[in-house]
């Protein structure tokens, strides 16, 4: 199914989405983006369909194209301290902050949201695969996620976030077990099945 090129002609939309949120380890990073109503963006789908030399194609022309775009990121101690699904929001929020052009709406991919002061919004189930706008947030704040984890790998490569980014892949927990949890791993989440043996 072709993504929809926006919700509403008349008003200036942006679409929202997150990454991380299911990882046990780094912090939940949102994207916003303001697209024109007619881009072409060859390629541009949520972010799960994509391969990562797809989403690496595709990060550079949604910067080129778009009217505006931002990052929200929200560190491991706020999401312990907040739980992940607040965490989600508030980066989502950051994300609408550091933009340079004010929305008048936004799409945000999910059900949850807490509105944003003075802008209307719509919870969209699956909006990454169903709107332009989404699908470049989700695209935008999974190549940045992915490059901090990378980052992060250099100090931690037993962890091989390289590869798995902090999700909970075998490789992940398996080192985890092995090594302990670090201060980038998150608290409140179950790391393994025993958690007492981490912190």
């Amino acid at each position: 199914m072709a993504l929809k090129p926006y919700r509403s002609q008349e008003q200036l939309e942006a679409g929202c989405d997150e990454a991380g949120r299911g990882c046990l380890a780094g912090p939940v990073v949102a994207a916003a983006v303001i697209l024109p109503k007619e881009v072409h963006i060859p390629e541009l789908n949520d972010s799960k369909k994509l391969s990562a030399s797809a989403r690496e194609r595709v990060t550079p022309l949604i910067l080129q194209q778009a009217i505006a775009t931002a990052i929200g990121v929200v560190s491991v101690a706020e999401i312990d301290s907040m739980n992940i699904l607040n965490a989600s929001i508030l980066a989502m929020h950051r994300a609408v902050d550091a933009l340079t052009v004010r929305p008048e709406f936004l799409l945000i991919d999910g059900n949850r949201f807490t509105p944003y002061p003075e802008v209307e919004h719509v919870c969209v189930i699956g909006g990454d695969a169903c709107y332009r706008s989404i699908a470049a947030a989700s695209v935008l704040a999974k190549t940045h996620r992915d490059r901090l984890m990378v980052g992060l790998h250099s100090d931690w490569p037993e962890y091989a976030w390289d590869r798995n980014k902090g999700y909970p892949s075998k490789e992940h927990r398996a080192a985890i077990a092995r090594h302990g949890a670090c201060d980038h791993h998150r608290k409140t989440f179950r790391l393994l099945s025993d958690q007492l043996t981490l912190f």
